[in-house]
């Protein structure tokens, strides 16, 4: 089974999503024969999809893990693609409780009206192991300001891949990734910059030590990590933990292997493009 991850954006935090220092849009994760689940869909999600010519209506479900706009804003738009502008009810919408029903004066995200556009929803709780079009998956905790959010434990045909989601480090948050071969980690600030609800490369290399991965990837960036220099804090972090690690670009693309994990730049087309699923009937407009 194919089992592909395309990183729309890969900046994290108010001030990245603000500025677009890095774009914010999540990642594509390609599986099970085809389907699509989109993560995230934050700011940049839409353009960059434009950027590699992806039509959303090839999307088969979204994840919203928590209620911060650097994981949702776009994400109604993009419902809007899956289900052909509303028109075709389909689709299924997984989110936590902050993002679909709203919870502690945070959310809801998702308005009742684009809730009716998708063929159905599921709530998020840790401890849980879904079925998403073919994929198992297993929800796990975080320790975020957004106390709903969780992490994902992806099971594929060649390993598991986990995507930790917005957290801070313990143990006990660790120990729920180990057995997995990729660890897709949000490491907001650089060495000797710890913030709140937030990861810094001390915090990663911990958390690297504890699950020894084949892979980490670094991404959710922000601005001082940023002007830090990534891919010298991800060669820090492997340095110290003898385990590979790399820090993702926007459209990056990892594609899992039987036998190995590569990495590759999606390839970016200029220019107007109108996909074929697009209406030309008013009407529809």
């Amino acid at each position: 089974m194919a089992f592909r991850i395309t990183f729309l954006g890969t900046g994290g935090g108010r001030h990245s999503a603000m500025y677009q220092t890095r774009c914010t849009g999540g990642m594509l994760v390609e599986h099970s024969g085809g389907r699509n689940l989109h993560i995230d869909p934050g700011p940049g999600a839409l353009t960059q999809m434009r950027c590699i010519r992806y039509d959303p209506v090839r999307t088969d479900s979204v994840l919203v893990s928590h209620a911060h706009p650097d994981h949702y804003s776009d994400a109604e738009v993009v419902i809007e693609g899956m289900t052909y502008g509303g028109w075709r009810r389909r689709g299924h919408l997984y989110g936590s409780p902050t993002v679909l029903e709203g919870a502690d004066g945070i959310g809801p995200c998702i308005s009742r009206h684009h809730l009716g556009m998708v063929a159905g929803s599921t709530l998020l709780k840790p401890g849980e192991t879904l079925d998403i079009d073919g994929l198992r998956m297993d929800v796990c905790r975080a320790e975020h300001s957004d106390p709903t959010n969780t992490g994902y434990r992806f099971h594929t045909g060649n390993g598991i891949v986990s995507y930790v989601s917005d957290t801070c480090y313990t143990e006990r948050i660790a120990d729920q990734y180990a057995g997995s071969r990729v660890l897709i980690l949000p490491v907001t600030c650089p060495e000797g910059m710890c913030i709140k609800h937030h990861m810094c490369t001390d915090d990663a290399i911990e958390f690297i030590r504890r699950v020894q991965p084949e892979l980490t990837i670094f991404t959710h960036l922000g601005i001082a990590m940023i002007c830090e220099g990534p891919d010298r804090q991800a060669a820090l972090a492997e340095e110290r933990t003898g385990c590979r690690t790399v820090a993702a670009r926007d459209l990056m693309v990892l594609d899992v292997g039987a036998h190995a994990l590569s990495i590759r730049d999606a390839e970016r087309f200029e220019g107007i493009w109108i996909p074929p699923s697009a209406p030309v009937d008013e009407r529809f407009l």
